[in-house]
């Protein structure tokens, strides 16, 4: 049992399974969902569910942060998100309605610690009819207060093992079933073969139909409850356990609690386990079974006259009696433990599936036809719980015109002997797809989401995207355990006669569902591997873009609903490939400007040591208005650090224009107020409606002085020769570009060699939720404790913590300047 509960990652996966299953339990909700931000922390990952199977959350498994889905939104906002009712939901989040479209209310709320640090986001959902309120002001208080205590003790267990609160997104999400009535009771004992005592839990009182509390452990005790002809049988366990170590399934009739004289039967089973020391006394372990009531229900359903089916949340067949399986013509060895709509194909219509997820989220039941071939029709309905469906199957005649039912006409089915594969509910990918679409930047997230939602819709194992360059194709993404699938179309030219050309030449999609079809309409072509194709061309705005091209490693057939919509989806994809090759583009141009306007070399100066750092946003175009600056002068050197707002060619642009204008003024000789005035009133002439930052220090080397001057920006920190550090007190003026006639008073600095100044962004001491006085202090401390041998290293240990980060919301720029000839070191 130690490889099961020790280590932080099983104390973690407890407490997310605990909260998930307390929410449930708080509340009128019959699932839970616990989602914990990525180690990137771009989105959020399903990391435990109560009630519901990750299954049943198709797509919404892995959410990007930013996405306009209830649990998101909790996550980066930090707010609680309510909705009432599927109206509610259409209504605020159409997205989620879309993909999700049941009657289901839902709660999301932020996973935080104390101090507001967002972990992530816990949900429930409860069935919700029309005009539902929802739940009450005390119920939300309450998931509010155990999403907190899973904070801070996901926080705790952080600090005490290191155990990081991240989920990794290919990583399986903590299950706990929904709560359903026990068909087996099972007591436990264990039985002091030396004394004779028995001890017991409160489930083997209740089999043996004792008062656990008056039970006084004397086996004569439990005989007493034993039909007589088995009290002998009884007491030779303890003989048979002591001669064989064991005892097996022996089988004993117990004195009904209703009384009359009525019995019945149990299963004992016990072993001796070694004892450790051979003059211990010996012990028996065991249990008692009861497993009447499941016997019972059994066969009250065998003697039901419709078919009856139970389904596990997820849609597997956990029992059917035999009624079930003759009208559905089908052995229990196909069907128990797999989906009905897998294993049989006239029910592969993915509305058999809507069918089966409407009711598990919605908690409705639900009822349709279906034809099973030749010319049968049954009638299904479902009735479900949050631990599964009860779905009941009967024989029915052909519906009227007009009503509606799930499965294809016969003529649809696969031939005989070979079956089609269950397409599990195309359309709702499809839907998924679309969604996901809107939420992909750039080209490499656009192909993950392909490759994620398509090749499950329609049962693919392989995917290649090829675009075209210089009239010729070029692979852009390749998935599947074939590597070498379609190497052949690497860099043939546009009009070459092959299908992944001919395809966006013409602009039709092209299916073929066999080597003997490919080879017969392009003699020679390589077919590897690979059994049936589907080549889709991707065309925006009226022009080629590429060609999208999935892969079956067995022989598929194209329905016409499946050509339909595949066509469909190739428009999609055109569109969003399209747009996130010119948002590459315009980040690649970005990446170019904002390398080219930040100093490539620091000047020297005598008397001073400098050294920068400058670390981009790693969300966004990735480019932001951070920038920082070494001018020097007759006198000294100046120091400048500023922040325009913003994240965009616009932000960078503004901060070329104020880098320069800083130099102008400078070189004109104007004093540190009048030089940051003058920037002021440039960016305010710049009719620009951003607002910047900056600060800026000059230092007279011969004078162990300095003045200096800030517009809105975080304080410079001062580390003296004695390793005393502290935020400098200046008069902070107002932000650029807000009032034409802002003035700006410098502030003078008393710096003995050997001093160190340290300017930053924001970026460096600013955290969503907490206070920036917290992390100027962080930073304080650890400038004051830090040790280095040089500046760069002393650059690196303090943006240590900010390189490790994968997610950085904003730049970060810091300039360190040491003057005098003291070391750095404290």
């Amino acid at each position: 049992m130690h490889g099961l509960t020790a280590g932080g990652a099983a104390e973690r996966e407890d407490l997310l399974a605990a909260a998930a299953v307390e929410a449930v339990e708080g509340t009128s909700a019959y699932a839970a969902s616990v989602f914990l931000r990525s180690p990137d922390r771009r989105s959020i990952v399903l990391a435990a569910t109560c009630g519901v199977p990750p299954s049943l959350l198709g797509g919404w498994r892995l959410i990007a942060a930013s996405s306009p889905i209830p649990v998101a939104v909790a996550y980066a906002s930090g707010r609680t998100v309510h909705l009432a009712s599927a109206e509610e939901t259409m209504r605020r989040y159409p997205q989620l309605a879309v993909a999700l479209p049941y009657a289901f209310g839902s709660c999301s709320v932020p996973v935080r610690t104390g101090d507001g640090e967002l972990f992530g986001s816990l949900a429930i959902v409860w069935p919700a009819a029309p005009g539902s309120e929802g739940l009450s002001k005390a119920q939300r208080r309450h998931l509010r207060s155990i999403a907190g205590r899973l904070g801070d003790a996901l926080a705790e267990l952080r600090a005490r093992t290191g155990e990081p609160v991240e989920w990794e997104p290919r990583a399986a999400a903590v299950e706990t079933p929904a709560h359903s009535a026990a068909a087996v009771q099972v007591g436990l004992f264990d039985w002091d073969l030396g004394t004779g005592i028995l001890t017991v839990d409160e489930t083997f009182c209740a089999v043996f139909g004792l008062d656990p509390g008056a039970f006084d452990g004397r086996p004569e005790t439990l005989a007493a409850r034993l039909h007589p002809g088995d009290r002998a049988a009884f007491r030779a366990c303890a003989r048979e356990a002591a001669g064989e170590g064991r005892i097996g399934a022996r089988r004993l009739r117990v004195r009904d609690h209703g009384g009359g004289g009525r019995y019945r039967t149990v299963q004992l089973w016990g072993r001796v386990p070694e004892a450790d020391d051979a003059r211990a006394v010996t012990h028996m372990v065991g249990a008692v079974l009861d497993t009447r009531a499941g016997g019972a229900a059994v066969a009250a359903v065998e003697r039901l006259p419709h078919g009856l089916f139970s389904l596990a949340p997820d849609g597997r067949v956990t029992y059917a009696n035999r009624r079930a399986l003759h009208l559905l013509d089908i052995s229990a060895d196909e069907v128990v433990g797999e989906c009905l709509w897998d294993v049989l194909p006239w029910l592969s219509d993915p509305s058999v599936e809507y069918r089966h997820r409407s009711a598990m989220i919605s908690q409705a039941p639900s009822s349709f036809l279906v034809s099973r071939p030749p010319d049968q029709w049954l009638a299904f309905s479902l009735d479900p719980q949050p631990d599964g469906v009860t779905c009941r199957v009967t024989p029915t005649t052909r519906p009227a015109s007009g009503e509606a039912a799930c499965a294809p006409p016969p003529t649809c089915a696969a031939p005989a002997g070979a079956p089609a594969p269950a397409r599990l509910g195309a359309m709702y990918h499809v839907l998924q797809l679309s969604c996901a679409l809107t939420e992909a930047v750039t080209t490499r997230q656009v192909c993950e989401v392909v490759s994620d939602q398509l090749l499950p819709a329609f049962g693919g194992q392989q995917m290649a995207i090829y675009v075209v360059r210089n009239r010729a194709m070029r692979l852009l993404h390749h998935t599947g355990h074939h590597e070498t699938f379609l190497d052949w179309l690497q860099g043939v030219p546009l009009h070459a006669r092959l299908p992944g050309t001919e395809t966006l030449t013409s602009g039709a999609p092209l299916f073929i569902e066999s080597q003997k079809d490919l080879v017969r309409g392009y003699p020679g072509i390589p077919t590897g591997q690979v059994s049936s194709w589907a080549y889709l061309p991707l065309t925006a705005s009226g022009r080629p873009v590429g060609t999208c091209v999935l892969g079956f490693d067995a022989p598929h057939h194209f329905t016409e609903k499946d050509r339909g919509v595949l066509t469909a989806l190739a428009g999609l994809i055109a569109q969003a490939l399209e747009r996130a090759r010119l948002y590459d583009s315009e980040f690649a141009v970005a990446h170019g400007l904002q390398q080219a306007l930040l100093p490539h070399h620091l000047p020297r100066v005598p008397g001073i040591r400098t050294v920068a750092r400058y670390l981009p946003a790693t969300s966004g175009m990735d480019i932001g208005g951070d920038w920082y600056d070494v001018i020097p002068t007759d006198s000294g050197v100046c120091l400048v650090i500023g922040d325009v707002e913003g994240h965009s060619i616009a932000a960078a642009a503004t901060m070329a224009q104020l880098r320069s204008a800083v130099r102008a003024f400078v070189a004109a000789g104007h004093d540190p107020g009048d030089v940051m005035s003058g920037v002021n009133r440039t960016l305010i002439d710049l009719d620009s409606d951003l607002l910047a930052s900056c600060c800026y220090v000059h230092l007279e080397t011969d004078r162990d002085h300095a003045r200096a001057v800030t517009a809105g920006h975080p304080a410079p920190l001062l580390r003296l020769p004695d390793g005393t550090t502290n935020a400098l007190h200046l008069d902070v003026g107002t932000l650029l570009g807000v009032d034409h006639g802002s003035t700006y008073r410098p502030t003078g600095i008393a710096l003995p060699p050997g001093s160190l100044l340290a300017l930053y962004t924001d970026g460096l001491v600013e955290k969503p939720g907490t206070d920036i006085g917290m992390g100027i202090d962080r930073l304080r401390v650890s400038l004051a404790h830090a040790r280095a041998d040089s500046l760069d290293e002393l650059a690196d240990r303090l943006l240590h913590h900010a390189r490790g980060s994968s997610y950085r919301a904003d730049d970060i720029a810091l300039l360190l300047t040491e003057h005098g000839s003291a070391t750095v070191a404290t």
